[in-house]
């Protein structure tokens, strides 16, 4: 009970967990020495958007899950005091804003998997730092358009509701195969959002033709602290690992005053995915676009490359690059 004597409200979000110990064999060989989190999106690593999307939903404190490998990422979000001197000394205040906002941009810390054990016990090593609050889960592999805010709206349902909460998204059915995918149920208290639903139950990548829904799972999640109890006590399942799609499905099933529930929200909106070669390509593409220093000479280069056929033979020397 709050000092009024009236019930407390939900517990405020504050933490997020990023999974970061993947050894991203889809990359090699760039991934051999290098993080599959460090691949440049533009100008930026990947990880940098995710954290950002964390921080602009209001979790500053950041946990990220890494392996013996991934140096880089905590390199990335450190001081590096020989180039910001070199930087002033020059008088660059612009690039000296950019190495400054990697190192201010979130309160990050660091735990280690030891083992590849699945993306449930990649949660699970986060349970000391997390405690007894709902946090979220970012996974690296999906980058949400800064326009599109998932993640608020993540927060926003968890705190109304309660629970735990999973960003949904409807997928052709013939490629459901590749998800974790959400069993629906009848849910009153939803009524009038027609982006929330509940969640009965999960399944990870079921047959097409069992699934119980074309609505897949994506890498957004805000989960209640119970969620660590059930990990700690859930099998391995597909592949061998502690599936987090599990867990959840433990979760649906469990009382509210247990920490139970389970909803998802539809989004609608752009992502990307950085998972797999060809849409990582995509990504970089419609992410340089759309920025406002790249996107003019870009697309007019990118319109001349597409009217060409895509012409791989002709000069990289275009009118276009030649300020024409």
């Amino acid at each position: 009970m709050s000092p009024a004597g009236t019930p407390a409200g939900p517990r405020p979000i504050r933490k997020a967990v990023i999974p970061a110990a993947g050894l991203g064999t889809r990359f090699l060989p760039f991934t051999k020495s290098t993080p599959k989190e460090m691949l440049p999106v533009v100008d930026k690593p990947a990880i940098q958007y995710v954290v950002e999307e964390a921080v602009s939903a209001g979790l500053t404190d950041v946990l990220l899950v890494v392996g013996r490998t991934k140096r880089p990422l905590e390199d990335h979000f450190d001081v590096v005091p020989e180039l910001e001197q070199n930087l002033e000394a020059k008088g660059d205040q612009k690039k000296l804003a950019l190495v400054h906002e990697t190192t201010e941009l979130a309160d990050v810390h660091y735990v280690r998997q030891h083992q590849a054990k699945g993306l449930g016990h990649a949660v699970l090593t986060g349970k000391a730092h997390v405690g007894d609050e709902p946090f979220a889960v970012l996974l690296g592999d999906d980058l949400i358009d800064e326009r599109d805010p998932l993640l608020a709206r993540l927060v926003e349902v968890q705190q109304q509701h309660g629970g735990s909460v999973v960003a949904l998204l409807e997928v052709p059915r013939e490629n459901v195969g590749m998800y974790g995918c959400a069993e629906l149920v009848d849910d009153p208290s939803t009524e009038g959002e027609d982006d929330v639903v509940t969640l009965k139950g999960m399944v990870e990548k079921p047959d097409p033709a069992d699934a119980p829904s074309n609505l897949a799972v994506i890498g957004r999640y805000v989960l209640h602290p119970a969620v660590f109890e059930v990990l700690e006590k859930t099998a391995p399942g597909k592949g061998g690992e502690i599936q987090l799609t599990d867990a959840l499905e433990t979760l649906a099933g469990m009382p509210a005053e247990a920490g139970g529930g389970l909803r998802g929200v539809v989004f609608r909106g752009r992502r990307y995915d950085t998972g797999d070669k060809l849409d990582y390509l995509k990504a970089v593409v419609r992410l340089a676009s759309g920025r406002e220093d790249l996107g003019g000479e870009f697309n007019a280069w990118l319109s001349e490359w597409v009217a060409s056929g895509f012409d791989t033979e002709q000069p990289t020397h275009s009118a276009v690059d030649a300020g024409a």
